[in-house]
């Protein structure tokens, strides 16, 4: 909701009222402070938008995430790289179900943006993969699926490459 500068300069100032609540003897206003600027650092690496987005993905709500990712003007100049990145997956996500020319744009801008955890990456190349199959493009799909399945290290995705592979393999 605010821009992340504002997010740095709320939490750097609140910890340097902390500090002088400390040095004036006032421990729990200094603790509550403290507590309120790492709020406020926390935010600056995690955009609270995409997380409800997440959240509403999560109850398979598209519109509701979709409201709360159109919320956030001006992403690149409000988030941080790999917060953008999640912003463009989410939105990959979404047009998945609609539209696959866009969905396709938006997992390769993720991909390049960078995404955080190797189950991510392996969830947008795993999409990726189904939407290059869906073009007959089985060379660039079979590729993705297998780099897919070595970033899934859990063994979350496993059922859904398998499904994958083998609709590749009717083509």
């Amino acid at each position: 909701m605010f821009p992340k500068i504002i997010k740095l300069i709320l939490g750097l100032g609140s910890l340097a009222f902390s500090t002088h609540q400390f040095i004036e003897g006032f421990i729990g206003n200094g603790i509550a402070l403290a507590i309120l600027s790492g709020m406020f650092v926390l935010l600056y690496y995690k955009n609270e938008l995409i997380f409800l987005a997440f959240l509403r993905l999560r109850k398979e709500d598209l519109k509701g995430a979709k409201k709360w990712l159109d919320k956030i003007k001006s992403p690149k100049l409000s988030l941080v790289k790999k917060q953008h990145g999640y912003y463009l997956f989410l939105h990959g996500l979404i047009e998945s179900q609609k539209n696959l020319h866009r969905a396709e744009k938006y997992f390769k801008s993720a991909l390049d943006m960078g995404l955080r955890f190797k189950h991510d990456r392996a969830m947008a190349k795993m999409n990726l993969a189904g939407i290059y199959m869906q073009k007959r493009r089985k060379r660039e799909a079979n590729k993705l699926l297998s780099e897919a399945k070595k970033l899934d290290k859990h063994g979350m995705l496993t059922q859904q490459i398998k499904l994958l592979r083998t609709q590749l393999k009717k083509f």
